[in-house]
């Protein structure tokens, strides 16, 4: 589980809380905004989760190790920009990552904002909780509670997915992290051989940190790739 820009350390007292409760234990904070968050009097009996958890200044960070990056939020103020999954679905698709090895983050943003566009450049997903669309956006720690009930009532928890199965066989999905060395050293390639002006670098990053995760690239290829991506680098540079 991951927290974006929390504000209110309550809500993140409530995150660890419905964690415990459903069998959840890592949790990621990124660039909260109070810092006293770890004393949350709301995280009744899952004290010692909210203690162990992970504090890092950005997503890129956070999710670096994962396979898999979920973010959550409503379509009413955006348009997607990678694919879309209601929550009753998430289910089946976290269950197949989990069984061939992944590794799976959900992402929630900030109580003010969600989850801003730059936020969800890193997320291979977007999970939509079908909510009444007069009033679209929920209480944070609601929200979270809502998500891991869904994902553990149709038994593709994490729990549940230990032994083996014809997926086991499929190669794991490359890394966040794995991803964004690879963007870089495309971006590198882009920048030697001045593909577009300076202001559209920006633009460039934003729109190839998803092409590659929409592409869903496994491990073995984002190494490939990568090799033969510096190697044209390192060519241009002569």
């Amino acid at each position: 589980m991951v927290l974006v820009s929390p504000r209110n350390p309550l809500n993140i007292g409530a995150t660890a809380r419905a964690m415990a409760n459903f069998g959840f234990s890592h949790l990621s904070v990124v660039a909260p905004y109070e810092a006293h968050w770890r004393e949350a009097q709301s995280a009744i009996g899952a004290e010692e989760l909210l203690q162990n958890a992970k504090r890092t200044e950005s997503l890129a960070e956070a999710v670096a190790d994962c396979t898999l990056v979920v973010g959550t939020g409503t379509l009413a103020r955006r348009k997607a920009e990678q694919p879309v999954v209601s929550l009753p679905e998430l289910g089946g698709r976290a269950g197949s990552e989990l069984a061939r090895g992944g590794r799976i983050a959900l992402v929630f943003g900030s109580e003010k904002r969600g989850l801003t566009r730059e936020d969800l450049s890193y997320c291979h997903l977007l999970a939509v909780i079908p909510t009444d669309p007069q009033q679209p956006s929920m209480n944070l720690g609601q929200a979270v509670a809502v998500c891991l009930y869904e994902l553990t009532a149709r038994g593709e928890s994490h729990a549940g997915l230990s032994g083996k199965s014809a997926a086991d066989f499929v190669p794991p999905l490359a890394t966040s992290g794995e991803i964004d060395r690879l963007a870089a050293v495309i971006e590198g390639v882009m920048l030697a051989a001045s593909y577009s002006p300076a202001e559209m670098r920006a633009a460039n990053r934003h729109d190839l940190r998803l092409l590659l995760r929409r592409l869903e690239i496994n491990e073995a290829d984002a190494r490939r790739a990568l090799g033969l991506f510096r190697r044209v680098l390192h060519k241009i540079g002569n």
